[in-house]
């Protein structure tokens, strides 16, 4: 059992209250799962030259500073970094591929959360009152955004297993399910060279979907295929640079509710992460039916 959350706001001028609607959301699915929590978030783009890349030490005591100076000795160009912790944001307008084969050979121990001109990632162990404390979730601001607490069942409980999952770009999954058939379609992208960071069920359906992306689908065309070959019950939760979507398996056991108004569209595991929104009593109120499109454009 896990919980979902996801917001998007309609005017421009509510993006700066986007972390601080969010963060009750999230608290509230604190009994569908504690033992880690997370969320991605999508701001303003950067330009075409340069990307974001959010990165995640076990080490609270990880010298940032010392990444930068060996960064910006090796890579030509702008850079700039972000971080608190053991959570940092780097934007550079270097390769993308050089900049990940570089973290890989010199921080084989840094995890690469995420990727892309808009998105940033934040997933830890912890309550979710915790690791929203321990980012300032209350503070960021942003279009849209997806957030997750877990509860682990098939994998284990550590910052790599914790959802939002990504692959390639401006791209993340939360889940709230399981899948039966995660193996099998390991074993289909695999031989394409798509490896994989985890054992856990989600990262295989997020790989599967950005996979079918990179071969040319949209995001409503890859869900479609999803249904074909994603097999077990799930309630999907996705973000890209200017959309938000969610699908439910064909039985729909797993729960969600949307709420829509002139402002936002919220999108919870239960109503209680909901009831705190501005003018929720007049909102529209509806449950997802299974196996149907919901997709949402900034």
């Amino acid at each position: 059992m896990c919980g979902i959350v996801g917001l998007l706001v309609k005017k421009p001028e509510l993006r700066k209250s986007l972390g601080e609607l969010m963060v009750p959301m999230l608290i509230g699915m604190s009994d569908r799962g504690s033992d880690s929590a997370g969320l991605a978030i999508f701001t303003g783009l950067l330009d075409e030259s340069h990307r974001k890349y959010s990165l995640y030490s076990g080490d609270k005591e990880f010298n940032w500073s010392e990444l930068l100076y060996e960064f910006q000795s090796h890579f030509e160009g702008d850079t700039e970094i972000d971080s608190q912790g053991n959570h940092a944001i780097v934007i550079s307008n270097a390769d993308p591929n050089s900049v990940k084969q570089w973290l890989k050979h010199h921080y084989p121990h840094l995890y690469l959360l995420s990727t892309g001109r808009a998105i940033d990632l934040y997933k830890d162990t912890g309550t979710p009152q915790q690791v929203s404390d321990r980012y300032h979730f209350k503070s960021l601001k942003g279009s849209h955004l997806v957030g997750h607490t877990r509860m682990a069942t098939e994998s284990a409980v550590t910052a790599a297993h914790a959802h939002p999952f990504t692959a390639g770009e401006d791209f993340c999954l939360v889940h709230n399910g399981s899948l039966s058939n995660p193996h099998e379609i390991r074993r289909k992208l695999e031989p394409r060279g798509i490896q994989f960071e985890t054992d856990n069920d989600t990262e295989a359906a997020c790989r599967f979907l950005e996979w079918r992306m990179r071969e040319g689908d949209d995001l409503e065309n890859a869900l479609q295929r999803g249904f074909e070959e994603l097999d077990g019950f799930y309630t999907f939760l996705m973000g890209t640079v200017d959309k938000l979507a969610l699908v439910r398996d064909s039985f729909a056991c797993k729960p969600a509710i949307v709420a829509e108004t002139d402002d936002y569209v919220a999108i919870a595991s239960e109503f209680r992460s909901l009831a705190h929104l501005p003018d929720i009593n007049h909102a529209q109120l509806y449950e997802p039916a299974p196996e149907e499109l919901y997709v949402w454009t900034v």
